[in-house]
């Protein structure tokens, strides 16, 4: 039987299948003194589903984490273990918990991650993207500016970028995606462990028309996922010509125009004068 201690447990919880709950994490959060939970109501029908009878659960969300972070270190430091845990997946992987785990560290208070469920990790090992190196990137912006220059500031990442995006602002991000990343490859996961799990696998370009043929796209959260800049010999193929219009038509008109209008011109591929252009300072 687990020895629990005065300590800290993050415990990781499905995404979507129930059973995908490790025997650790039932059993730790059976024994637990305190469960904080992100949603309190939306974690008593999972804790009811394991066993975990009158839990003693404490609120613990985004708003509240900073304030609620010295009530729960008090708490453990008076001899009670206290298991963490969010409506989903693992703990500070765009949820709450940063605030209370560096209390706890900075306090001595000994913090114990069990291993288990994670949307970001879930959807790389299926995108056939390389995950020997990746980049969690969480949440978009939501402001068509913010995102737009979040994007393209991703365009020569040499890592596979994961995103969290939600349902109702997909076809607005894959538009500005086919904008920035033009032909790249990326993978959408919708509804990742659940009965209706479904995987769209295409280019920036053609996100949009992919996820539009599907009508149940806008149900369930979804993991997006973008294959790494690879650096190639478009400096070589772009001419010296193309190159020069790039530059005097840069001082007139957007990046998109641009490189739409130069691709018509010289017959080349506009993500890859895209790419150019944003790596030119002098031509931007």
């Amino acid at each position: 039987m687990l020895e629990m201690q005065n300590a800290l447990y993050i415990v990781p919880t499905p995404i979507g299948n129930r059973e995908d709950i490790t025997a650790r994490a039932c059993e730790v959060l059976k024994m637990a003194d305190v469960i904080c939970a992100e949603d309190t109501r939306h974690s008593l029908p999972l804790l009811e589903s394991i066993g975990v009878k009158s839990p003693k659960l404490i609120s613990f969300h985004d708003h509240n984490e900073a304030e609620k972070a010295d009530r729960i270190t008090a708490i453990i430091e008076e001899g009670n273990s206290v298991a963490l845990i969010s409506d989903a997946g693992t703990p500070m992987v765009s949820d709450p918990g940063y605030h209370l785990v560096a209390a706890c560290v900075q306090k001595g208070i000994k913090v114990y991650p069990l291993p288990g469920p994670c949307a970001a990790i879930t959807a790389l090992c299926a995108s056939g993207m390389p995950s020997d190196r990746f980049s969690f990137e969480g949440f978009l912006p939501v402001k068509e500016k913010a995102l737009r220059d979040k994007l393209a500031s991703l365009v020569t990442e040499e890592r596979t970028m994961i995103f969290y995006e939600a349902p109702r602002r997909i076809f607005d991000t894959a538009k500005i995606l086919a904008e920035v990343f033009g032909d790249r490859r990326v993978m959408v996961a919708r509804e990742l462990t659940k009965t209706f799990e479904t995987k769209y696998y295409t280019t920036c370009d053609r996100l949009g028309e992919v996820l539009n043929e599907d009508p149940n796209v806008l149900k369930g959260e979804m993991v997006i996922v973008l294959a790494p800049y690879r650096k190639k010999d478009e400096d070589e193929t772009i001419t010296a010509e193309a190159k020069k219009m790039m530059e005097l038509l840069s001082g007139e008109l957007p990046p998109k125009k641009v490189c739409s209008l130069v691709a018509k011109m010289y017959d080349l591929r506009k993500n890859e004068l895209y790419d150019y252009l944003l790596n030119h300072t002098d031509c931007q």
